[in-house]
């Protein structure tokens, strides 16, 4: 395993786009973050200039709600793309640039190959889960009063969550660059996929002109992000009527994780069946 990844971060370092990408994901996840209330409150401040009675202005920064809060935030498609265009980037140049050709060479099983790829997936998740949760932990503490260990520790089972939502939506776009092999290919369709083909199929799924029982939650895509649904902003249940999620669920769980297994087993067979 160290060796595997000891071989990824010597190709890493060579990569100018990873780190610019990197650096422009941790840019405008922060800067989300940090204005996600200020941008909230702007928009009660424009039901307000239509109701008789306003609404108050919310907090999202405080525990235990803070957990769910910044998990979802930190979810959304125009943060996500970020880390899942590195892992095309990273794939699809072993394939621009023979790289992969010389890994074989040198010994290295396709098995090993696809192996390494996946534990760069694992530690860009942890990574960032940890450094979201360290996040969480100073923007909580700094907004919570009357602060307890049961309090701050309540809810933080959210991090799983984004844990999850982060790994699985990597090994799609890991799936999209094995199989196209084509870094602006690749990039154009899984952005395509993301913003416009899934939003599109989720609600034609939806209506029940077409399937008597809703399906959409099960695409791939919304399952991942149906992880973490909402944030726990109670002037949406108010002003939307929208049931507000409670807790990680353990099968919204299991089904991206079930499409990342199913697409990393035919990445691997796809790498078994094709030329390098």
């Amino acid at each position: 395993m160290i060796k595997l990844l000891k071989i990824e971060f010597k190709k890493i370092l060579t990569y100018k786009i990873f780190w610019i990408l990197t650096g422009l994901y941790f840019l405008f996840l922060t800067l989300g973050l940090l204005m996600a209330e200020f941008m909230i409150n702007k928009q009660v401040d424009n039901f307000n200039s239509r109701l008789p009675i306003p609404f108050p202005h919310v907090t999202i920064y405080f525990f235990p709600w803070i957990w769910q809060n910044l998990a979802f935030f930190a979810t959304i498609r125009y943060v996500l793309i970020f880390p899942a265009i590195v892992i095309i980037i990273l794939i699809t140049n072993e394939f621009t640039f023979k790289t992969i050709r010389q890994n074989m060479i040198n010994g290295m099983s396709k098995a090993e190959f696809l192996a390494s790829k996946l534990l760069i997936i694992l530690l860009i998740s942890l990574i960032m889960t940890i450094l979201l949760t360290i996040g969480t932990l100073v923007l909580g503490i700094s907004h919570t009063s009357d602060l307890t260990l049961s309090l701050v520790l309540d809810k933080s089972t959210f991090m799983i969550g984004f844990f999850i939502t982060m790994l699985t939506l990597q090994v799609y776009a890991l799936f999209f660059g094995f199989l196209l092999r084509n870094t602006g290919l690749s990039i154009a369709l899984f952005t395509l996929y993301l913003f416009i083909v899934e939003p599109i199929l989720y609600y034609f799924l939806k209506s029940p002109l077409v399937f008597e029982n809703n399906i959409s939650p099960y695409l791939p895509l919304n399952a991942v992000l149906r992880v973490t649904e909402y944030p726990n902003i109670q002037v949406l249940k108010n002003m939307m009527g929208i049931n507000l999620q409670d807790s990680i669920s353990f099968a919204a769980c299991c089904i991206p994780l079930g499409y990342a297994a199913v697409m990393i087993g035919i990445t691997y067979w796809v790498l078994l069946k094709r030329d390098l």
